[in-house]
């Protein structure tokens, strides 16, 4: 009884944080990414009818900035919740953030699915995005590696996925790491709250797996 209510709270706690990031998310995307917009458009504006060689090239200047900064909140808004994520699905959401992933850190994922790709509900989904974000925030982090390889296998009773990162790998029973400790930990507490596993092996050398299962 006593875990069952432990579950719930940890479930309400996630679901209220993933409401918040979703909001800010939004206001990020919508709100300060279209007032820069309009910005830019005033300085573009300005800059067409100013004369003066350097008060054009200074404008220009602040254009180029603000366009670059339109760009990167764009980029965190997609990394906080990717808009695939609630439209198109799983898979759609993961490619997407794997590209950004891609241009951001120069780690190559290969990302194949195998059977066909079924209905997650909303809470389960945003968990099993959530873990693999993390696994590949690792792995940018500690891995020491270029490659990837994920697989999405897609069976009648689960969804199983295996993220494999070819790196330096660890010791799991040596490994003292607190910030890369409390990240596996919420890995495996947000697939046991969806009814899911998350389990994680490594080899010094050989690099580390990560396999979620995740039944429908």
């Amino acid at each position: 009884m006593e875990n069952l209510r432990t579950n719930q709270i940890s479930s309400y706690i996630i679901q209220s944080q993933e409401e918040e990031i979703k909001r800010i998310a939004l206001e990020l995307h919508e709100g300060v990414g279209q007032n820069l917009y309009s910005i830019l458009t005033g300085l573009q504006f300005v800059e067409s009818t100013t004369k003066e060689p350097n008060m054009k090239n200074y404008v220009r200047e602040m254009e180029s900035l603000i366009e670059k900064t339109i760009q990167e909140i764009r980029l965190l808004s997609v990394e906080l919740h990717p808009p695939a994520l609630t439209n198109l699905g799983l898979l759609p959401a993961m490619k997407s953030y794997i590209r950004l992933y891609t241009s951001t850190f120069g780690i190559l994922v290969d990302l194949e699915s195998t059977g066909e790709e079924k209905l997650i509900p909303e809470r389960n989904r945003i968990a099993v995005f959530r873990v693999c974000q993390e696994a590949l925030a690792n792995i940018a982090k500690y891995a020491d590696t270029s490659n990837v390889k994920m697989n999405f296998i897609w069976n009648k009773a689960e969804l199983k996925i295996t993220i494999h990162d070819f790196g330096q790998g660890f010791q799991l029973e040596e490994h003292n790491d607190q910030h890369h400790s409390s990240g596996i930990a919420a890995m495996k507490e947000r697939m046991l709250l969806t009814g899911g596993q998350c389990t994680i092996s490594s080899k010094i050398g050989e690099g580390t797996s990560i396999e979620l299962s995740l039944p429908f």
